[in-house]
């Protein structure tokens, strides 16, 4: 799957890499508090489907 390019995080935002087991949803709840703000990731990273994201790849999330 290739990556899309995202421009880098700002100082309202952290990087993430995704770990073994992880989700948008599981993301979302651990670091935003609600699982169903995984569309914020989803659209921050330009994610064509957010069911395919890979061990090690970073992700730019907002700080809750």
């Amino acid at each position: 799957m290739p990556i899309c390019p995202v421009k880098g995080a700002d100082r309202n935002e952290i990087v993430y890499a995704v770990k073994v087991g992880d989700t948008l949803s599981k993301i979302a709840a651990a670091q935003l508090g609600n699982s169903q703000r995984y569309t914020e990731i989803e659209t921050r990273n330009n994610l064509p489907n957010p069911n395919l994201i890979q061990v090690g790849q970073k992700l730019v999330v907002p700080k809750n």
